[in-house]
């Protein structure tokens, strides 16, 4: 269950920081916004989108777990899938920026080729 806030100062909103530099430096035209608000988790979970859903940034007690809408499409351009459609990160992990971004432009591509692919129908 994602957590109903986190701090400024916390690893997970440190990383999470980091995480949105990441994929505006690889897309700049990505947009955010926050979805899925609810009781439980009123600060919703922020989602990254290009031509399609590219992926959210959800935040759990221990971790924080971008997952990728099309994760599954995408596991042979990357190791750092260490779940199913996701690169779940615990405090002290180091993010691989250069391998992150490549994955953010491929999940952007693939929206871009899905697109396509429904217009040429």
């Amino acid at each position: 269950m994602a957590n109903k806030s986190i701090e400024r100062h916390d690893w997970r909103a440190q990383t999470l920081s980091r995480i949105r530099v990441l994929i505006k430096q690889a897309d700049p035209v990505m947009t955010e916004e926050v979805r899925w608000k609810k009781p439980s988790n009123p600060a919703g979970i922020p989602v990254w989108s290009h031509e399609g859903m590219v992926c959210t940034g959800e935040t759990y007690k221990n971790h924080l777990r971008p997952t990728f809408a099309k994760g599954t499409a995408l596991k042979k351009s990357t190791t750092l899938f260490n779940a199913f459609r996701a690169i779940i990160i615990h405090e002290g992990d180091k993010i691989d920026g250069t391998a992150f971004k490549k994955l953010i432009r491929a999940a952007v591509a693939l929206n871009r080729a899905s697109k396509q692919k429904l217009k040429s129908r």
